[in-house]
């Protein structure tokens, strides 16, 4: 067998609107994008790193830049124990992607999965002024689910201005922005509105304080900082309702499997989410969406141009492509 060789370079993908959460604003998002190659094919890897978890794209390409790989793509514990997240979640879709193209299989096939099962993902709604909102949810059109970000401190006008022109689901990410104090008083106001769930209200690392959100609180609580791999789910035990699985957080599709099998264990609820990314990141986590109860794996629907295709929507409700590994292809001549 041929040696794996591997090269990662940085992408910078202008956003169709400025994107604002309760901790930081982006018009350009930056991924690092993976290529595998190994006898005679070529594998897509990505990752997305965020500095809220101490990585960032230079960390990814120089960790995995520095790696002697060998020539077992299949050898999935040797290669990717020991990495940090970011880094792993790039090479564990590329070698995903490989052993796909290898077999000639879709990843959802080689999984066993029912392609039919796949939920409808969210749009998210970043933080903005009223006006710019409404535009954006009208801009949004019929997409049956809406993600909005909390934490401006208009909170409850922004969803009900949302509300006045908006019928379908709607799901509010806090992004760590409220106290518990603000949380309970929030969401008793914001239950009018019929929110299907809040996403990580509190700054990561005080379950209990979940828990008591949880028991003052008609929406359930879903986490995200708070669930960046299955080791931290134990101590999620009856402080909230779900957990939101990236798989950037918990290094890639291995990660995310086991997140989603430990979540299933504890009676947890399951969201897929995703960062700012491309196509390869997205369709590497749709492919184990029919494993969850909800997605947001709207990255496609944020970019002005995405120089990858792979998954598409019909309204809302994720088709996941019948290719290959991830089925992913790139669309245009370069990524600069």
């Amino acid at each position: 067998m041929s040696p794996i060789r591997l090269t990662v370079e940085a992408l910078d993908l202008p956003l169709k609107h400025t994107f604002t959460i309760a901790r930081s604003s982006a018009s350009v998002a930056r991924t690092a994008i993976v290529r595998l190659r190994w006898n005679g094919i070529e594998a897509l890897g990505e990752s997305a790193p965020s500095e809220r978890y101490n990585e960032d794209v230079a960390s990814v390409i120089a960790g995995l830049d520095a790696l002697e790989l060998g020539d077992d793509p299949y050898a999935l514990e040797r290669l990717l124990t020991g990495l940090p997240p970011a880094q792993a979640c790039g090479l564990d879709i590329a070698l995903h992607d490989c052993i796909g193209r290898d077999l000639d299989l879709p990843l959802w096939r080689l999984f066993g999965l029912d392609p039919a099962r796949t939920p409808r993902t969210s749009f998210t709604v970043g933080i903005a002024g009223t006006e710019e909102t409404l535009d954006k949810v009208r801009e949004v059109g019929t997409h049956p689910i809406l993600k909005v970000k909390l934490g401006g401190g208009n909170d409850l006008e922004t969803i009900e201005a949302i509300r006045s022109i908006y019928t379908g689901t709607i799901r509010v990410d806090a992004n760590e922005g409220w106290s518990p104090e603000q949380a309970v008083k929030n969401l008793a106001e914001l239950a009018k509105f019929d929110i299907e769930f809040c996403e990580q209200p509190i700054p990561a690392g005080s379950p209990e304080k979940l828990r008591w959100i949880r028991e003052r609180s008609t929406i359930p609580i879903v986490t995200d900082e708070d669930s960046k791999d299955a080791r931290d789910l134990p101590a999620l035990r009856g402080c909230v309702d779900g957990i939101n699985v990236k798989l950037v957080k918990c290094g890639g599709i291995r990660g995310a499997l086991a997140m989603i099998h430990t979540a299933r264990a504890m009676g947890l609820k399951i969201m897929l989410g995703c960062m700012l990314e491309t196509q390869i990141l997205t369709a590497a986590a749709a492919h184990l969406s029919p494993l969850v109860d909800w997605a947001d794996l709207d990255g496609p629907f944020l970019t002005a141009s995405d120089p990858f295709s792979g998954v598409s929507y019909v309204n809302g409700k994720i088709v996941l492509p019948d290719g290959p590994g991830l089925g992913v292809r790139q669309t245009s001549g370069s990524l600069s």
